[in-house]
């Protein structure tokens, strides 16, 4: 669907936990996957993350994407993020790594300059994810959904909130399952951000993150806007408070 690298389509493979399932049509069940949200977890902050960024040339200081929890993972993970993992912590967290989070936010933020901002979708399912995905459509001037995604959206021309997006930004695929279905049955490619979790078969560009946690999901929305609107030739005037909104 793009020329941007295409995710291997194994079967997820969930380690120590039952598999997922992720429907891709109709009502999207509530996610009972365990996850620790970084922002509220006791006890994250005796564990102490590093990462090698010597000659890497990061978007953000590695001690800022760490304090936001951006590489925090949950305690499962599929086959699809198996590339994407750092290492697995004492506590059973899988960390994901944050070389690969700042190539992909680059990546993703060249293929939706490519697009008319109005022909972008991008949903968040997530209560976290309702901010900084609105700031996001609101700085590039995308559309944006959040909350449930009324089937037919994509689909149904004759449903009053029938819209024609060329691309879709997705904040979860198992809570914007939704999205998913229907991006593929139109065949437009999908950006998703992608925790340890995830499965990414119907992913056409994974941006791997902890995509639970406020801060985390506020640090990668305001990236990937302050890249796309630069790789536009406009100069951002953003700032990661506008991103973050305590709840």
């Amino acid at each position: 669907m793009t020329d941007t690298e295409t995710i291997d389509t194994e079967t997820p493979e969930l380690t120590n936990e039952k598999q997922e399932t992720t429907p891709l049509d109709g009502e999207v069940p509530e996610d009972t996957t365990h996850f620790v949200d970084i922002d509220s977890a006791p006890g994250v902050v005796d564990y102490e993350d590093t990462f090698d960024d010597e000659g890497v040339d990061l978007l953000l200081p590695v001690e800022d994407y760490l304090s936001a929890g951006v590489h925090i993972g949950t305690q499962q993970k599929t086959k699809d993020m198996s590339r994407f993992i750092h290492r697995v912590r004492a506590d059973g967290l899988y960390i994901l790594d944050l070389v690969q989070t700042d190539k992909r936010i680059r990546e993703a933020a060249r293929l939706l300059s490519r697009y008319p901002p109005e022909r972008v979708i991008v949903s968040s399912s997530r209560q976290y994810g309702h901010h900084p995905a609105t700031t996001f459509a609101e700085s590039i001037g995308a559309m944006v959904s959040t909350g449930r995604f009324i089937p037919g959206t994509l689909t149904n021309p004759v449903y009053p909130g029938f819209i024609e997006p060329d691309i879709a930004v997705v904040t979860d695929p198992i809570g914007d399952a939704q999205v998913i279905g229907e991006a593929i049955a139109i065949g437009i490619p999908v950006i998703a951000m992608c925790d340890s979790n995830n499965a990414t078969s119907h992913v056409d560009l994974v941006i791997p993150t902890n995509n639970k946690g406020r801060k985390a999901l506020a640090t990668v929305y305001w990236l990937l806007a302050n890249e796309t609107l630069d790789n536009r030739g406009v100069t951002p005037d953003l700032s990661l408070s506008d991103f973050d909104l305590e709840l």
